[in-house]
């Protein structure tokens, strides 16, 4: 089986992305990660870190992030 790796993706080139950040996040000191619905152009959901908004872009398909979502709220994951 082949697995297609794509290249790394920087937040910069996703250009039509609206990002978001949780509201329960902290003040600017604070560890954070925005989120963008990029499925119209990239069919993923893209994750940055707030703090370096230029910076590398994670994507992930609805589904995985809808799972991962589902799963903090369940307390399933140790979050610092």
């Amino acid at each position: 089986m082949t697995t297609k790796i794509g290249r790394a993706l920087m937040a910069s080139e996703l250009e039509d992305a609206v990002w978001r950040k949780s509201s329960r996040s902290g003040g600017s000191e604070s560890q954070c990660v925005e989120c963008a619905d990029v499925t119209q152009t990239h069919g993923r959901i893209a994750v940055r870190d707030s703090k370096d908004p230029e910076g590398p872009a994670l994507l992930f398909t609805s589904e995985a992030f809808s799972g991962f979502i589902a799963a903090v709220k369940r307390e399933e994951l140790d979050v610092l």
